[in-house]
């Protein structure tokens, strides 16, 4: 199946709460989208990787992506490797997307960074028809390159090379990150306290969107940062 935008994250949860809400509009006006995660996110300290796998189920549902898959990379040390570099490569020429969402440039799980430039390297190498992967499957082998790769933005206020426009799609962006309840603020939960489990870091995520649609006099907006420089065709096409 090839999509039109395929959204990796290191985590399950990283998506929903970094584009959530582009996924959602995408989805509505007809374009293929999916997910992969690269990790159970298994050395958390709330949940498990059961839990999060039923949740992150859920939360594609809500979203309404084509698919879900894991990499199974390891939680933690994930790196810039070949083996890595492979596993993402085979995804890419899978699904050929025209675009690729992925995790910020700079974060405060050493992950996300990580994650960032495992995916931006593997969607250049992707690109190379003389690099043939350890699958040697027919789709592994056969070269694709996005056209565009962009970072959504995590803990870290990171100044956006521009924003999109999740009016209207904020309540459904919610409501995906609010089905990992094994992670987010949840008043019944006994399990330790994390810095994403407070209500204080729910709000903001809202509060975040809000934010950056107030800047576009919009309701609500993400923030991505691009890899390259940005055209417009004409002005028209500008909000």
């Amino acid at each position: 199946m090839k999509v039109d935008i395929l959204a990796f994250g290191a985590h399950p949860d990283d998506v929903e709460l970094g584009c959530g809400g582009t996924i959602a509009k995408s989805v509505s006006k007809g374009k293929k989208v999916g997910i992969i995660d690269l990790t159970r996110g298994e050395l958390g300290t709330r949940g498990n990787k059961d839990i999060r796998k039923r949740e992150a189920e859920e939360a594609g549902k809500i979203l309404g992506v084509k698919f879900r898959k894991n990499l199974f990379l390891d939680d933690g040390f994930i790196f810039n490797d070949r083996e890595s570099q492979e596993k993402v490569i085979e995804v890419i020429r899978l699904y050929k997307p025209e675009i690729v969402l992925c995790n910020a440039i700079k974060d405060r799980h050493v992950d996300h960074a990580r994650a960032s430039d495992l995916v931006s390297s593997s969607c250049f190498l992707s690109g190379l028809e003389k690099l043939k992967t350890a699958g040697g499957k027919d789709f592994s082998n056969t070269s694709w390159r996005p056209k565009h790769v962009f970072h959504y933005i995590q803990w870290e206020d990171i100044i956006p090379d521009f924003v999109f426009d999740i009016s209207g799609f904020l309540e459904i962006k919610m409501s995906a990150v609010k089905a990992f309840k094994s992670q987010v603020y949840n008043e019944k939960s006994s399990e330790t306290e994390t810095p994403i489990s407070s209500i204080n870091f729910l709000n903001s995520v809202e509060s975040r969107a809000n934010n950056l649609g107030r800047l576009i006099f919009s309701d609500a907006a993400e923030g991505f940062t691009s890899e390259r420089t940005m055209a417009i065709e004409d002005f028209d096409t500008l909000l």
